[in-house]
């Protein structure tokens, strides 16, 4: 799941860096060719105004993804050690009551280790 954040990180970085080019690029061909008497709603540098602010509410996105991802991952882990406590506590409550435990070990094919 690493690899696969990874990888969704730096199209993020890629992304954000053709915008960065998109950007100067337009400016610079808009500061060539823009007439002087141009009508506000009609001026190309307010789009690019509006790219800077969808630019930043991109950042916030991959902040944003970078803690979902370590949250989930921490919750993994804890769901992971409640699993196995609780896989245990079913073991010596078989144990104690002279039952047969269904499945071999932590590793075994029934292990939680196995289903998750």
């Amino acid at each position: 799941m690493e690899t696969a954040v990874t990888r969704l990180e730096t199209m993020f970085q890629k992304a954000e860096s053709d915008l960065d080019y998109i950007q100067h690029r337009l400016q610079f061909e808009i500061l060539k060719s823009l007439p002087d008497d141009l009508a506000p709603e009609e001026n190309p540098v307010a789009l690019l105004e509006e790219l800077s602010v969808v630019k930043s509410r991109y950042k916030m996105l991959c902040t944003q993804l970078k803690k979902v991802f370590i949250e989930q991952r921490e919750s993994m882990k804890r769901i992971r050690a409640a699993l196995e406590n609780t896989m245990k506590i079913v073991r010596v409550l078989q144990e104690h009551a002279g039952l047969e435990p269904s499945y071999s070990g932590s590793t075994g094919p029934g292990s939680a280790e196995g289903k998750c």
